[in-house]
């Protein structure tokens, strides 16, 4: 959205390891804690961040698990990569850290020929926060695609959690705050030209009915219970309430989707704060539906 303030404090580990031990000297020094992944839904207040943000862009490694390593894939490869991968015939399967780029992951399987991803095409962001939110939509979800996930509890003990350990839901990994530090992704096997061209086809269909060039935090708001709505999402009824192009200062309800706010140039954080409430506040008016946000909203109220 580019707005905001800055971070007091900002940590940014290259390794699991080093995450876990800014995590832990976060916590011992009793600062508050804020993981930042791409900061793709996120809203950051204006102002002074208090406490400390610790960001997992430099931990952006994917590779391909060596033979034989089962659950323990997430560690299977050293430092440096330098591990043999099972033929991707064998073991379907990626391992990334938690800073790794989505778009990156949705490259990196189309060129290895891994199918199970393409429905993230377009999805910014990094994979820890795919993975909490559980990012995705009608075309699939992240976690359809996760055997394991890594985490960082907050007693600071790394586990691994199955699937079914953690049962996420929509818009929600259900990991009950614990940290993401990576996770492993099982694909299925298919041709690389196959994988692309679904990529592909996603993609400019995404492209055609979002504001992707435009700066913003993607979509706002979360789809309400289709009971409720009549079937509408968020987008249609912001929509339907003739919202689109309502604004704050530069910050602005995307004429070409009702549930994206998009900085026009200039916007401050109070700017899109507010324009949220104002469409909170006309679509519960007009339909009786409250709308939940989906974006993340850093505060220092909060």
């Amino acid at each position: 959205m580019r707005v905001g303030g800055q971070a007091e404090w900002l940590l940014e580990p290259a390794t699991p390891d080093e995450l876990c031990r800014a995590v832990a000297a976060v916590r011992e020094r009793g600062l508050r804690l804020r993981m930042l992944g791409g900061g793709a839904n996120l809203l950051v207040a204006d102002g002074l961040l208090e406490g400390c943000v610790i960001a997992t862009a430099r931990l952006r490694r994917v590779f391909r698990p060596p033979p034989g390593e089962g659950e323990d894939a997430h560690s299977a490869a050293d430092a440096t990569g330098r591990v043999a991968p099972a033929p991707v015939e064998e073991d379907p399967r990626l391992v990334a850290w938690c800073g790794a780029s989505l778009p990156g992951l949705v490259r990196r399987a189309g060129e290895l020929g891994l199918s199970g991803l393409e429905m993230l095409a377009g999805v910014p962001g990094h994979l820890g926060g795919g993975v909490a939110m559980n990012a995705g939509g009608r075309l699939g979800w992240m976690w359809d695609v996760v055997e394991h996930v890594r985490v960082l509890d907050a007693d600071g003990a790394v586990r691994d959690l199955a699937r079914e350990e953690c049962a996420p839901a929509y818009r929600d990994g259900n990991l009950g705050g614990r940290i993401v530090v990576s996770a492993v992704l099982r694909l299925e096997l298919d041709s690389s030209a196959a994988v692309r061209e679904r990529g592909r086809e996603i993609l400019l269909a995404k492209n055609a009915v979002q504001p992707v060039v435009e700066a913003s935090s993607g979509c706002i708001f979360k789809n309400p219970d289709p009971e409720a709505s009549a079937g509408r999402t968020a987008g249609e009824l912001v929509d339907a309430c003739g919202l689109k192009g309502l604004s704050r200062g530069a910050a602005v309800v995307s004429p070409l989707h009702g549930n994206f706010i998009v900085n026009r140039g200039g916007a401050s954080a109070g700017d899109v704060f507010g324009l949220i409430d104002d469409v909170r506040e006309r679509v519960a008016e007009a339909t009786g539906i409250a709308l939940e946000c989906e974006v993340q909203q850093w505060r220092n109220e909060d």
